[in-house]
């Protein structure tokens, strides 16, 4: 594995042609639980750029396969395009749609989880991070986060991810593949990323 200094990374983004008009998409994408929400902290830390967390675009526990469009539709072609850009956030607990977020054009744009990648979404992405981890840690991280009730949950959402990760091929699409497994990868105090 190798092992790159998060400046080294953000300076790989920084260096892409923007293809959302003069905007830099940069994707997170990777399994639940493979610490995409922990490297996007630090990258946005770095930049201080916005960002869009997939799961305010989630329509629900079964709304995967929905998301990359909304992205594409609210956010990514506007932006392109020049217009008026947002979301509106998926109101888990109400289980349906709740309030607009606005999203400015930016230098940089972090869209970070699962689907952020997607095929649909290719033609904006200046920048694709892939980042997994073994399945037991992953699941291991999500009901330690969310709680043993949500396992049934976990389970029907990861049939969603195989298939859409199936389908559009992102990690093999990806600009870099990163190692989430490492503790390097989940200690925040650690300026690094292992790379696989």
């Amino acid at each position: 594995m190798e092992v790159v200094a998060i400046d080294q990374l953000v300076s790989r983004v920084v260096a892409r042609e923007p293809r959302a008009a003069a905007t830099r998409v940069v994707a997170i994408d990777g399994p639940s639980g493979s610490g995409k929400t922990t490297l996007a902290r630090r990258i946005r830390r770095r930049l201080r750029c916005p960002s869009v967390h997939m799961d305010a675009l989630y329509p629900g526990w079964d709304g995967l396969a929905e998301a990359p469009g909304l992205l594409f539709d609210q956010v990514l072609a506007p932006l392109a395009a020049g217009e008026d850009a947002g979301y509106r956030r998926w109101d888990w607990d109400a289980d349906r749609w709740a309030e607009r977020h606005p999203v400015r054009a930016a230098d940089v744009l972090l869209v970070e989880g699962v689907g952020s990648g997607a095929l649909a979404c290719a033609p904006f992405l200046s920048f694709l991070l892939w980042i997994e981890a073994p399945r037991d840690e992953r699941m291991r991280r999500g009901i330690e986060r969310d709680g043993e009730t949500y396992r049934p949950h976990w389970e029907r959402w990861a049939r969603q991810e195989a298939a859409l990760f199936s389908t559009d091929r992102t990690r093999e699409r990806a600009d870099l593949r990163l190692d989430g497994h490492s503790d390097l990868a989940h200690d925040p105090e650690r300026e690094v990323v292992t790379v696989g």
